[in-house]
């Protein structure tokens, strides 16, 4: 897999809502996990979406969740730059020179589905997500 750079969205609960209008205008596949996918599914916002993407015919690449419990929804400002792939090294590099000079909001580290994730926001304000997928055996 190649690393890629795309628009990453937030929602105040209803991303799948969303997610799913943007698939019927671009078409193509769309995959939701939601937070019980990944955790208890009997919490309140199990049914919520943790991640959800959508890949066009065209190449589009569009990302989506509901925001976390504990964390604030911000409209005008709910969106992040991601970057994700298999090429540790590189994304590492990205990374690190991303969140220089700016604020670590989650540390690069291994997550619950099994890839090293970390957001920041960069010295200019922008929002970006690194996530570095495990490598198949």
């Amino acid at each position: 897999m190649t690393t890629r750079l795309n628009p990453y969205l937030s929602f105040a609960g209803d991303a799948r809502q969303a997610m799913e209008f943007y698939n019927s205008v671009f078409g193509g596949s769309l995959a939701l996990s939601t937070f019980g996918d990944f955790g208890s599914p009997d919490a309140p916002d199990a049914d919520k979406i943790m991640h959800g993407q959508l890949e066009t015919d065209q190449g589009f690449v569009l990302m989506g969740a509901d925001t976390p419990p504990g964390m604030e929804h911000h409209p005008g400002n709910n969106f992040a730059v991601s970057l994700s792939g298999e090429d540790s090294d590189e994304l590492r590099g990205y990374w690190d020179r991303l969140s220089s000079n700016g604020n670590v909001t989650l540390p690069l580290e291994k997550q619950m589905w099994g890839d090293e994730f970390g957001m920041c926001v960069d010295q200019f304000g922008i929002s970006w997500m690194v996530n570095i997928a495990q490598q198949a055996a």
